[in-house]
């Protein structure tokens, strides 16, 4: 008999997305990118995902991310 599937709530409110906050090494590999310096520039030049510190450390949002991502689509299919 094969289970019931069951389905984290947090899931569907969170679009699939984690339930922590992204670090700079996260977006290295979600987006292929050559190293973290390249998130740091991104920031630097105000070009990549809105990221905020806490403390030290700089964190995004993965659902600012995911706009971030849909923003970019939407100006390079222009």
């Amino acid at each position: 008999m094969i289970p019931p599937k069951t389905t984290d709530p947090r899931a569907t409110l969170r679009a699939g997305l984690p339930d922590r906050y992204l670090t700079p090494e996260d977006l290295v590999i979600m987006f292929s990118l050559p190293s973290v310096e390249t998130v740091y520039q991104w920031r630097r030049k105000h070009i990549g995902p809105p990221g905020f510190r806490v403390g030290k450390h700089l964190r995004f949002d993965p659902a600012a991310v995911l706009a971030w991502v849909d923003q970019q689509a939407a100006c390079g299919a222009a």
